[in-house]
């Protein structure tokens, strides 16, 4: 494997680590900042604003720019802002500097996408775009147990402090292994958002943003449905999240490979569907221990089966602002991120239980099948690869 594709996997392990371990961690961060646990996810819904106002917004400022440089740039950024959250008491605070971290994720996948894609060996670009965003699977497989446990053993702040030191490192191996690429074609202001006049990339970020925004809906209260619901320990979370991280590899895994036989529209299409279910049977048999984790490791394989083959078709989709079209994948996950960890508090705070955000859930996901089950008819005949 290469190694700058692997260097580029440290970064997403950063950003996974970043954006995932304030599920894990809601509570306690809550009790520290004396809130409740749907204020607290206000943090989670922060960093994805973050998300989708860095993504184009430095890739306006920074698309002249040779893209090996501007990851190192994002990389600064990113360890800055997890630096200042360490140290934070105050919940306002705190989502100001989770909004900083979240700067630049989605300009990170955008570019990180588009020199994946000149790396990758011919009929690769899937797989290798795969292998850059294995790192924010790892990061749910080893991190965010970890970071869990730390959370009850010695503190959430731990976790903040340990981001920035890998920032640190990942900047070094980028700037180590990242060779030179010169900046994309110049197409002007304009040029940068011309692909948007085709119905193609809207299709695909709904589909991204409903489809994954339901699966936040109730990732983001992993923790309590667990304790509270399925009646799993706080000890026992930890394992539970590398289960949840695990399953994100396998269909990190399995999403690129289907992209790369079938079609990244089929696979989208396919595994979203298994998402509605998966939802749907978390919401009536939660309290089953078996059944939750069964369901969990169905709902996360899917998140990240979904990811490549979204950022790959809009790639194909967005020529002269390649970009800002791969930022805006991210821009689309994240406002999904944001707008599902907000909904799917909104039945909690009504005095509902824990198992009620994955039913919110349910119906973003149906929104998003309904988005790639059209961009699909619509692009077809036109194309036989999507």
């Amino acid at each position: 494997m290469k190694k700058s594709l692997i260097a580029l996997a440290f970064g997403t392990f950063a950003l996974g680590m970043a954006e995932f371990v304030m599920m894990s961690i809601l509570p306690y961060v809550a009790a520290s900042m004396r809130c409740s646990i749907p204020e607290a996810g206000h943090l989670i819904s922060a960093y994805a604003i973050g998300v989708c106002v860095g993504a184009p917004s430095v890739v306006l400022v920074a698309r002249k720019r040779p893209l090996h440089k501007i990851l190192l740039c994002l990389m600064l950024i990113y360890l800055t802002g997890n630096a200042m959250m360490s140290f934070c008491s105050d919940l306002h605070l705190g989502m100001l500097f989770r909004f900083i971290s979240g700067l630049p994720h989605g300009a990170y996948f955008g570019v990180g996408s588009i020199v994946a894609d000149r790396l990758a060996s011919r009929g690769k670009s899937t797989s290798a775009i795969a292998v850059t965003c294995s790192g924010m699977t790892v990061a749910n497989l080893v991190g965010i147990p970890i970071g869990s446990w730390l959370s009850e053993m010695v503190s959430w702040r731990v976790i903040f402090l340990f981001n920035s030191l890998w920032g640190v490192l990942t900047f070094i191996l980028l700037y180590r292994f990242i060779p030179h690429m010169e900046p994309l074609p110049n197409t002007g202001l304009k040029g940068q958002f011309h692909f948007l006049k085709s119905a193609a990339p809207w299709l695909i970020m709904a589909a991204t943003t409903f489809g994954n925004g339901g699966i936040f809906c109730w990732y983001s209260y992993i923790s309590p449905l667990m304790n509270k619901i399925a009646g799993f320990s706080p000890s026992e979370i930890t394992l539970l999240m590398v289960l949840a991280g695990g399953s994100m590899c396998v269909g990190n895994l399995i999403g690129c490979r289907l992209s790369d036989r079938y079609t990244p529209g089929k696979t989208i299409l396919d595994v979203q569907s298994f998402m509605v279910l998966a939802l749907l049977t978390t919401f009536f048999f939660a309290s089953d221990p078996g059944i939750a984790v069964l369901a969990m490791c169905i709902c996360t394989a899917c998140l990240f089966g979904v990811s490549a083959p979204q950022q790959l078709l809009l790639l194909r989709f967005s020529k002269g602002g390649e970009m800002m079209g791969a930022a805006l994948v991210q821009v689309a996950f994240n406002l999904g991120n944001a707008v599902g960890a907000y909904c799917g508090g909104l039945p909690i705070t009504c005095g509902f239980s824990y198992n009620y955000p994955a039913l919110v859930g349910t119906g973003f996901v149906v929104v998003g099948i309904l988005a790639t089950l059209t961009f699909c008819r619509k692009y077809r005949i036109e194309n036989a690869n999507i």
